[in-house]
């Protein structure tokens, strides 16, 4: 693959055109490994967020876009899955250049992308399907469901393309227009997204992105009354916020947020399996997952030979240059998250807890790496155990009974994953039921299958997407009630018209 040109500057797409800012500011991308300017980006703000709005909502109103027939709307979302797949080489490229994240990983991670707007071209077409309630012979009651209005997303840096894209594909393919917020430190592949709906010629207005800043752009999209919708995937405190800034204008939420996620390894479980599990499940992604297993619960008396297992597994991950094929782990996304989660290793040694970490090899001293880390003597009362670091941080707690490790694993505010590793499926069952958490493994790492629901409880979100649950949130239920006779209605004044009617004769 020929490297893209990354130098050029990136612009706001709206409208159909790329532009600069109405303000004409720009801000600097840096790049995770080598901290050098990437290049520049247009700094979307009120004025840009506006005029990105009202193109979308001219687009939804007298465009064609919600009007034209399903299967040619989907035609176009089927185009962007193809070209997603024709610059998929590029885009991982892009994902890497921008995050930090292997570039064996991103190659993984994007290639899902074109399968997002496939799958909901396919979902479109196969379970949009109302309902019918006959009753008696008088009435036929039917639902259907339409495009709500102009929706506005806001994604995350962590794993960018196919973010943006889990949420563009069903806005898009239910007949929803457009505005697109990126976080301001994973640019480039969301201008690719740009560039690539572009080529597909979508009608003008229909998607447009607007990079910025979440104080500035983010705010004016939650608070803007026309935008109908707002899909959000960050952190917890960031969501609250939204939800308080979008509440005057009635806006319906989806929210995916922090997590602190448990993996209970039990003594009868297949430990090799149970170690490959956690540790990719907390190593991968840089640690930078909203759905990481970063509580570890080992029980009592198997906790040594794990951990044990699980040092001489973070002893070994390839710490390197995220274009290398070879690197496990690169370098966090930016140097502000990279002295925060540095700050949470000075907390955890105030707090009492032994820090083990893997190797950081010589040459990498400009990029923001965190070595692979394991926190050993952890309590579940600590702000290490409680609180989400998002980096490559694993706290280790251990535990003695069933009920003692579900009361462990319930003791605190996030609730989006769980993992449970037992070869006793009846146990596996009762501790996935009953841990507190949108969506729990037994026996597994993270597969994603996307007809299903994708959400979290308590502080980790509220509503889910994923599947055709996802039209809940993207679609507006309507109900057509239809007289099929002339049933009895109320005359309310007749009476009154016929004895002033004889009055007057």
């Amino acid at each position: 693959m020929q490297k893209p040109n990354v130098k050029d500057p990136i612009q706001l797409y709206i409208n159909g055109n790329f532009q600069a800012a109405h303000q004409g500011h720009v801000f600097e991308n840096l790049s995770p490994y080598s901290a050098d300017v990437i290049n520049q980006v247009a700094e979307g703000q009120k004025e840009d967020i506006e005029f990105a709005v009202d193109a979308a909502k001219n687009a939804f109103r007298n465009g064609p876009w919600r009007s034209m027939k399903v299967s040619e709307r989907l035609e176009y979302i089927n185009k962007i899955a193809d070209l997603i797949d024709e610059h998929i080489e590029e885009i991982a490229y892009l994902e890497s250049l921008d995050t930090g994240l292997p570039i064996k990983q991103t190659k993984k991670m994007t290639s899902r992308a074109a399968t997002n707007f496939r799958f909901y071209a396919e979902m479109v077409k196969n379970r949009i399907v109302g309902e019918a309630y006959q009753v008696d012979d008088e009435f036929l009651n039917y639902t259907v469901q339409k495009p709500v209005g102009v929706a506005g997303l806001i994604t995350p840096w962590n794993a960018p393309f196919m973010l943006e894209t889990w949420k563009v594909a069903p806005a898009l393919a239910t007949g929803n227009t457009v505005v697109l917020k990126p976080a301001e430190w994973s640019p480039l592949t969301a201008n690719k997204l740009a560039e690539i709906i572009d080529e597909a010629g979508l009608p003008n207005g229909v998607f447009n992105v607007v990079h910025g800043f979440g104080e500035t752009a983010g705010a004016a999209l939650v608070a803007h009354p026309d935008v109908e919708l707002i899909s959000f995937t960050g952190e917890t405190t960031t969501g609250s916020e939204i939800m308080r800034n979008g509440a005057a204008s009635l806006k319906r939420f989806s929210m995916e947020l922090g997590g602190k996620s448990p993996i209970i390894v039990f003594d009868d479980a297949d430990i090799e399996r149970a170690l490959d599990a956690c540790v990719w499940g907390i190593f991968s992604f840089n640690g930078e997952r909203c759905t990481a297993n970063s509580r570890l619960f080992v029980q009592d008396s198997i906790k040594d030979m794990f951990i044990e297992r699980l040092k001489e597994r973070v002893s070994n991950i390839v710490v390197g240059d995220p274009m290398d094929m070879d690197t496990e782990v690169g370098p966090l996304i930016h140097k502000e998250h990279y002295n925060r989660v540095k700050n949470y290793l000075a907390i955890a040694t105030q707090e009492g807890a032994e820090i083990y970490q893997g190797k950081i090899p010589a040459g990498l001293e400009s990029g923001n790496y965190v070595a692979p880390t394991l926190l050993l003597d952890v309590k579940n009362d600590m702000r290490v155990a409680q609180e989400e670091i998002f980096g490559p941080v694993l706290t280790v707690m251990t535990f003695t009974s069933e009920k003692e490790v579900i009361q462990l694993a319930n003791d605190i505010r996030y609730g989006l994953a769980g993992y449970v590793w037992t070869n006793d499926m009846k146990k596996g069952h009762r501790v996935a039921q009953a841990v507190e958490a949108g969506m729990l493994w037994v026996n597994s790492q993270n597969v994603r299958d996307l007809r299903i629901p994708f959400g979290g409880s308590k502080s980790s979100g509220i509503g889910r997407e994923g599947g055709h649950y996802a039209f809940e949130f993207y679609t507006e239920m309507k109900v057509i009630h239809v007289a099929m006779g002339d049933h009895h209605i109320p005359q309310f004044g007749k009476k009154q018209l016929t004895s002033t009617s004889t009055h007057k004769q």
